[in-house]
């Protein structure tokens, strides 16, 4: 079977592929069309752009983690694919209608399953020989999400998942349920914790963001989008300007209200755990 990292842009999928070299490092990256959020340095845009096969604007997790990526297969020496679904717009877009918007929350975790699961499951289809096995990076005190991927696997061992093969004479898709991977966890199998991968990156040529996946993401708690939204203006802003007064992110208060909230006392990085940043588990 082909082996396959996922990759984040985090420390801990990251130290995957440093320990744990796969066949493939794949990384799907979350991008945005909206100008507001361009990425600062047009000559890393450029490079980016000829990594996905398409123009890369910007992307609504912080910019560091395009840096992360590009510093990671410096580091390890190998490449690593870049691949994208659609942009967060449209995603937004396609799920919405002419009646009603639709944004992601914490019950339709949409964007994930089609900026992250969808693309990465595309990719390995066209490119592989299925099933592979995937490396899914939870550490040695995350069994129990571990556990809860496994279940979805069938008695064989394997996950099965809906795949496009082809098309009718009308043009509407075909689909086929596929056995598509075996996950594995080999940070829980060495029983590797954050300790040991923090430790693991001080020293190291590889810059990280200051908290992986979307700057507005909704799993997060209040105080740590407030946060985000200081440090983060312009994404942030995109994730307000997409919330219209009847749809929204979390269904107990608007980003506006959010972004309007006053800091109650200085923030520091030490404030906010991992439980708070939210994550896209693959």
């Amino acid at each position: 079977m082909t082996t396959i990292n996922s990759l984040s842009g985090g420390k801990t999928s990251s130290y995957i592929a440093v320990h744990h070299p796969a066949d493939v490092e794949i990384f799907s990256l979350v991008r945005t069309s909206d100008k507001l959020c361009i990425f600062p340095d047009a000559k890393i845009r450029q490079i980016v752009s000829d990594k996905i096969g398409q123009e890369f604007i910007g992307t609504l997790e912080q910019d560091e983690i395009i840096y992360t990526m590009l510093d990671l297969e410096q580091y390890i020496g190998r490449e690593i694919t870049w691949i994208t679904g659609p942009t967060f717009d449209e995603v937004i877009k396609n799920h919405s209608t002419l009646q009603a918007k639709y944004l992601p929350n914490v019950m339709q975790r949409f964007c994930t399953t089609d900026m992250k699961v969808t693309p990465i499951k595309d990719w390995c289809y066209k490119n592989t020989e299925l099933p592979v096995e995937m490396r899914i990076g939870f550490r040695a005190n995350e069994i129990r999400r571990a556990d809860n991927m496994i279940k979805r696997e069938k008695e064989d061992g394997f996950q099965y998942d809906r795949f496009v093969v082809g098309h009718s004479k009308s043009g509407r898709n075909k689909w086929k349920e596929l056995k598509y991977r075996k996950v594995t966890f080999p940070l829980i199998e060495a029983g590797i914790f954050k300790d040991t991968i923090e430790e693991f990156w001080k020293d190291k040529p590889v810059r990280f963001a200051y908290m992986n996946n979307c700057v507005g993401c909704f799993h997060r708690n209040e105080l740590l989008l407030k946060h985000m939204s200081v440090r983060d203006a312009n994404k942030f802003d995109w994730f307000v300007r997409q919330e219209d007064g009847k749809a929204q992110f979390k269904k107990e208060t608007s980003y506006a209200a959010i972004q309007g909230h006053r800091m109650q006392f200085d923030l520091f990085d030490d404030d906010f755990n991992e439980c708070d940043s939210g994550y896209c588990g693959l």
